[in-house]
């Protein structure tokens, strides 16, 4: 993937020590990597209204959380839910996630009356849109995407507006933050499907914009090359000059997921290797290219294809750098890994390891959900079973932070989840193939972020039940001043060695 952007030409002003000088004390403390520290505030909270009640045994899982650029403390988190009925919802909060409210999601009249995979975005703006699929007949196909939106914070949903038809599956959606009305919506568009699988290769993954805050829609557009037959789990982000990426995965021949071989029953997952893509437009969406971040992944464990795991994509959009986090069993145990690629480079860096485990522990990291703040840190949060050694099954939830690059993460590990659950809970349980779900969410401030997660501590193998939970975590304002205060030490040694250097080349010619 090139970038074509003309780069500014930066050169040194005149004036000797003093401009050198004051390029160090300029440019040393954005350039010193330190890690930045980052902790718990308070402990994780319920999201969704019957969280912890017995009596409600749905199973929310795969969350979105995104927070409001007009009032950081308003916060969105979607959830879908598997049982006991297919459905979906939306909880807001005004108070940066202390408290939470469920909103009513209009459903468009017709015989498909379930809402299914939602999924949420603010616009610049301040305007929330919410997406979701309706499902119809007894198979619970997909009917039509659909978009609502609301102006007021969350509190209520519009009138609905159709995106796109039948069975598009695994939809998302992403706001351009830089063009307010501007929405991009992302899926799966497949051509039959048949019990919890499609019946063969050659569905693509498509996109539509929007650039009315999701009024109308343009014509789709095919955005995975031809020659993948089996592509799952697009997700799109903007970079900052108005760039569209879109990461999907491309599972090669794996036939025993695609196609269903395994009859949504457990047991190992498929043995071959795994392509992670990105596709680039920059023309809002007309045409597109491919990037390949990563052909040797391996697969973790076997899922349900209409439901996969999905990797996670990022973008800092101050200057637009790419990250990529997801599950790879290269080393044996399922690890969290992360790609990245610089601003102007078209190779994507080698993964790094994010979970601080011993290498063969024999423990069980996943799912990873990426976030950049407006500053530049990244923070990934996971599924962890590092202090299950024994059995692997009981999860927390864990953050780690980056502050120069995706190159090193913090250690130790922030645990967000207030105690461990059991991850064998959920829709396919009794078939051995449990689900919670295809994602996490994370929103990330300079000041800190906000993770949610699908936890089962009050469910049980029979309920299926699981709840959306949330947590916030803080960035320690020393860590920014220690930050800045070793610049500045490095700086002061910079101007003490480039004096040296000026005096020692002032003797020397003096003596010549």
């Amino acid at each position: 993937m090139t970038d074509d952007r003309p780069s500014a030409r930066r050169g040194l002003l005149p004036g000797g020590l003093l401009a050198l000088g004051g390029a160090a004390v300029l440019f040393g403390a954005q350039l010193i990597d330190t890690d930045v520290s980052v902790r718990l505030a308070g402990s994780d909270r319920p999201v969704n209204i019957g969280a912890g009640d017995l009596a409600d045994i749905s199973a929310h899982n795969s969350p979105t959380v995104v927070r409001n650029p007009r009032d950081r403390d308003n916060l969105a988190v979607t959830s879908r839910i598997d049982s006991p009925d297919f459905s979906c919802t939306l909880h807001v909060s005004t108070d940066g996630g202390s408290r939470w409210t469920r909103t009513r999601v209009p459903i468009p009249a017709g015989p498909a009356r379930k809402c299914y995979a939602p999924d949420a975005a603010f616009g610049p703006d301040g305007t929330l849109h919410f997406s979701y699929v309706t499902l119809r007949g007894v198979g619970n196909t997909p009917a039509a995407v659909w978009v609502a939106s609301s102006r007021d914070s969350g509190r209520t949903l519009g009138t609905p507006r159709r995106v796109t038809g039948p069975l598009a599956f695994q939809v998302r959606i992403a706001a351009d933050p830089g063009t307010p009305g501007r929405l991009y919506a992302t899926w799966l568009q497949a051509r039959e499907v048949g019990s919890l699988r499609f019946t063969g290769p050659g569905n693509p993954v498509m996109a539509a914009r929007s650039d009315d805050g999701g009024a109308s829609w343009g014509r789709p557009v095919r955005v995975s090359d031809p020659r993948r037959g089996r592509v799952l789990a697009p997700s799109a982000a903007v970079g900052p000059d108005g760039e569209l990426y879109v990461l999907f995965l491309d599972v090669g021949q794996d036939r025993l997921d695609y196609e269903g071989a395994h009859d949504a029953v457990g047991g190992p997952p498929y043995p071959g290797r795994f392509s992670l893509v990105v596709a680039r437009s920059r023309d809002r969406g007309t045409t597109w290219g491919e990037s390949v971040v990563d052909e040797r992944v391996m697969a973790t464990r076997r899922f349900v294809v209409f439901l996969p795991p999905s990797p996670s994509l990022a973008v800092d959009r101050r200057d637009g750098r790419l990250y990529v986090g997801f599950e790879d069993a290269r080393r044996g145990k399922s690890d969290v890994l992360v790609w990245s690629l610089a601003p102007g480079s078209t190779a994507w860096s080698d993964p790094v390891r994010v979970n601080d485990t011993p290498r063969d522990d024999g423990t069980t990291q996943y799912l990873p959900r990426l976030a950049v703040a407006p500053g530049g840190r990244l923070d990934v949060v996971y599924y962890d079973r590092r202090d299950d050694r024994r059995r692997d099954v009981r999860n927390e939830v864990s953050l780690q932070s980056s502050d120069d690059g995706g190159r090193t993460f913090t250690s130790p590990r922030v645990v967000l989840s207030s105690r461990p659950f059991d991850s064998r809970i959920g829709l396919g349980s009794e078939r051995g193939l449990a689900d919670l779900g295809s994602r996490l969410g994370l929103a990330s401030a300079d000041a800190g972020a906000f993770a949610v997660w699908s936890d089962t501590r009050a469910g049980t193998a029979a309920s299926s039940k699981q709840d959306i939970v949330g947590a916030r975590v803080v960035v320690d304002p020393s860590s920014r001043g220690d930050s800045l205060m070793t610049g500045l030490r490095l700086a002061g040694v910079a101007l003490i060695l480039g004096g040296l250097a000026v005096t020692l080349v002032t003797l020397r010619r003096r003596r010549d």
